[in-house]
């Protein structure tokens, strides 16, 4: 009995240590989804300021606590995992609009910067748009979504599905829109 016990607990023990052996087991091919050189060429920055400026005039300020910079691509990025804040200023050098988000990602080669998460964006005019996501085409200088927004301004709040505007959130359009709400201005 003793005997058959032994080779009872011998033979599970092997057992599961070949159940162990053969989960474990990575195909190769396999390898390159698990680890990719992207993984490796990544560079961490906290407590990031990145400043655009045009004729040496400051046009535009992101901050950010952290940054991961992947730069030795074909596709250059940063990406902003704990969120910005995004300052746009107007010719006199005065704030003329604010970005905040909690997630952003830059993309170099297209000139390009998408927000997601919480994205809210004022004006200094009293406009407050809020949205899950939001495009900074740097090249025109225009904020775009294909999302559902909400644009509040004094004496109304409008919604829908899709928002252009120049990056100072001057002259604004909602694409579709689906509600008009009117409110009382103070």
């Amino acid at each position: 009995n003793s005997m058959y016990m032994k080779r009872w607990q011998l033979l599970v023990i092997l057992l599961s240590v070949y159940t162990v052996w053969t989960a474990c087991e990575n195909d190769l091919a396999d390898l390159p989804n698990l680890y990719t050189t992207d993984d490796a060429k990544m560079e961490v920055i906290q407590e990031v300021e990145i400043l655009y400026s045009d004729s040496a005039l400051v046009r535009v300020q992101i901050e950010a606590p952290l940054l991961y910079r992947y730069d030795e691509l074909e596709q250059p990025r940063n990406e902003f995992p704990e969120g910005v804040w995004v300052k746009f200023f107007d010719s006199n050098r005065r704030i003329s609009s604010q970005l905040t988000a909690k997630y952003a990602i830059q993309y170099d080669n297209q000139k390009e910067i998408v927000v997601q998460d919480s994205v809210v964006l004022t004006s200094s005019g009293g406009k407050r748009l809020e949205t899950e996501q939001l495009i900074w085409d740097e090249r025109d200088e225009r904020i775009y979504s294909t999302k559902w927004v909400r644009v509040s301004r004094p004496g109304e709040i409008v919604t829908g599905y899709g928002f252009e505007s120049d990056q100072e959130f001057e002259e604004w359009k909602i694409n579709s829109i689906t509600g008009r709400i009117l409110t009382p201005t103070q």
